[in-house]
């Protein structure tokens, strides 16, 4: 088998769009000295772009659309969300366009990786309960790919928690994260009371009240 061969079998057996683990690329090539072998000779053409030691996706002249930034940040951390800046500027809070790929990781263990060719990703613990993870995270399409994002309001609070930021009124988000103070209003009661137990930090809990509470929804 050359290389070509094996970039014509990932496309042939479904793996066009998908970001590739080493256990998808066993059930392609088989015989773990030969996949290795094959895996090696792929990244020396340029037919195979490494993310990380074990994940793989074809360049973009393989593919019909390129691996999407969400994706990639859901295989990277599996269990993971996309959230902070990163959502809030996907759902048109934020006005900025954010460069890095920022997600809330289950656990306690921060990471980052920088990618000269697929963009910086960071990954962030939170103390948040346990069975509250994925309050008002949503599942995201973007072709054929998926991934978690957070809801706006969401994002917002996962922000302030790793921020570590007090209230300190309406100011802050309008003038400081430059968010509109009608898109703030369109946040609704439903949405305050289901991060009202997601979040173990005092602070937290003590800005969602008031940001409820200036908006008349507590």
């Amino acid at each position: 088998m050359d290389v070509q061969t094996l970039t014509e079998q990932l496309i042939e057996q479904g793996f066009r769009e998908r970001i590739l683990s080493e256990r998808q690329l066993e059930r392609v090539i088989g015989d773990a000295v030969r996949r290795y072998g094959l895996v090696n000779r792929a990244l020396k053409t340029h037919e195979l772009i490494r993310i990380r030691r074990g994940l793989y996706v074809l360049p973009n002249r393989y593919r019909t659309e390129p691996p999407h930034p969400l994706a990639i940040a859901q295989a990277l951390q599996p269990g993971s969300y996309v959230s902070f800046e990163t959502a809030l500027g996907l759902h048109g809070w934020i006005p900025e366009s954010v460069q890095v790929t920022a997600s809330v990781v289950p656990g306690r263990k921060s990471s980052l990786l920088e990618h000269p060719l697929l963009g910086s990703f960071t990954f962030h613990p939170l103390a948040v309960h346990k069975a509250h993870f994925l309050e008002l995270v949503e599942r995201r399409q973007i072709g054929s790919q998926v991934a978690l994002v957070a809801a706006p309001l969401r994002a917002l609070l996962d922000l302030v928690t790793l921020r570590k930021v007090d209230w300190k009124g309406l100011d802050w988000l309008t003038q400081g994260m430059r968010i509109d103070e009608s898109t703030l209003r369109t946040v609704t009661h439903t949405q305050m009371q289901a991060l009202a137990g997601v979040y173990k930090q005092k602070r937290s809990i003590q800005f969602l009240n008031a940001l409820a509470g200036e908006l008349r929804l507590d």
